[in-house]
C-alpha cells in the first residue's frame, strides 16, 4: 500500500498488509479476506483493487464489500484498470467510494479520471483543503483541482464517445480473446508459471507470468530486456506478488494475433520448449 507510512504518522492508523495467495482463485481470494478481517477486528477501512496492475487478477469486489459492510468496515476501490477493460456498472461493485482512470483503457491522455462517492456518503468526506468553490453538497468540493489542464479535459468526450462506439462488451470480449490466445499456448511450456487464473470472471486483458525460480528484480528485468531486445516484445516487470516478482503482458485492442505469435515464439525459445 503506497503512502502507508505517512498515513500512520499523520493519523495514527495501524496499516495491515497481506498478500493475495498464489495461485489465486475467486474462492481463495474471498477466504483470504475473510481470514484477514477476522484476524483484525479493529479494521475500519479496506483498500481494494478491482483489477490488479500486477497480475490482472479481477477481484470479487462486491463479495468482499458485502463481507466488510457486515463488520462495519468501509471500502475504497481502485478501479483504474477495470473501467474500459471490463464490462460492468459502478453499482455492481457495491462500494461507496471508487476511483477511476481514463488514460488506461478509455484512451484519454494522462492526468484525467474521476471519483465516485455514493450520494448518501458524501457528508462523511471532508472538503478537500477546505474547498469553498463549490457547495458542500457538491462532490466537486471533495476533489480540489486548482487550475486544470483544459486541453486534456477537452479530450475526454471524444475518448468516451469512442469507448461507447466500440462498446464495453465488445472491448472485454476482444481483450479476453487476445489474452486467451497466448496464454492457452504457453501454459504448458516448461518452467512457465502463469499467475492469472483462467477462471471465468477472474481475468481481463492482463496476465502475468514468471519463469520457475526466477523471482528477483534482476531475474525479471533480464527477461523483459530479452523479450524487448531480442524479439521486439514489450512487457513490464511487476513486484509485490506473493511468491516473487513477475512479468506482465498487456495486449491492447489494436494488438494482432501475429504480435502474440511473436510472444509465444519468444517464450518457447527462452524456455527451450517446442511451440505448438
Amino acid at each position: 500500500m503506497r503512502g502507508s507510512a505517512p498515513l500512520k504518522a499523520r493519523r495514527g492508523v495501524d496499516v495491515v498488509k497481506f498478500d493475495v495467495p498464489e495461485p489465486a482463485t475467486r474462492q481463495v481470494v474471498l477466504d483470504a479476506y475473510a481470514k484477514a478481517i477476522e484476524a483484525n477486528p479493529k479494521t475500519r477501512l479496506l483498500l481494494l483493487t478491482h483489477v490488479s496492475h500486477r497480475t490482472g487478477l479481477v477481484m470479487p469486489i462486491a463479495e468482499i464489500v458485502r463481507m466488510a459492510k457486515a463488520k462495519g468496515i468501509d471500502t475504497i476501490v481502485d478501479a483504474a484498470h477495470s473501467w474500459g477493460q471490463l464490462d460492468f456498472r459502478v453499482g455492481e461493485l457495491e462500494a461507496d467510494f471508487v476511483g477511476f482512470n481514463l488514460h488506461k483503457w478509455v484512451g484519454a491522455p494522462l492526468g484525467v479520471g474521476f471519483l465516485y462517492i455514493k450520494k448518501d456518503r458524501l457528508a462523511d468526506i471532508d472538503r478537500d483543503m477546505g474547498d469553498e468553490d463549490f457547495p458542500e453538497a457538491d462532490i466537486r468540493s471533495r476533489v480540489h483541482t486548482g487550475t486544470v489542464n483544459f486541453a486534456t479535459v477537452l479530450t475526454v468526450p471524444t475518448a468516451v464517445a469512442l469507448h461507447h462506439e466500440i462498446g464495453a462488451p465488445a472491448k472485454q470480449a476482444r481483450l479476453r480473446y487476445l489474452r486467451d490466445y497466448w496464454v492457452s499456448r504457453v501454459r504448458a511450456f516448461r518452467d512457465i508459471e502463469i499467475l492469472t487464473p483462467d477462471e471465468a470472471g477472474s481475468y481481463g486483458a492482463i496476465t502475468s507470468f514468471r519463469l520457475s525460480g526466477k523471482t528477483s528484480k534482476a531475474d525479471n528485468d533480464a527477461v523483459v530486456a530479452k523479450l524487448r531486445d531480442g524479439f521486439k516484445v514489450h512487457t513490464v516487470r511487476r513486484a509485490g506478488v506473493a511468491k516473487g516478482q513477475c512479468i506482465r503482458v498487456t495486449p491492447a485492442l489494436y494488438t494482432a494475433e501475429t504480435d502474440l505469435d511473436r510472444l509465444v515464439e519468444a517464450l518457447a525459445i527462452i524456455t527451450g520448449t517446442k511451440a505448438g
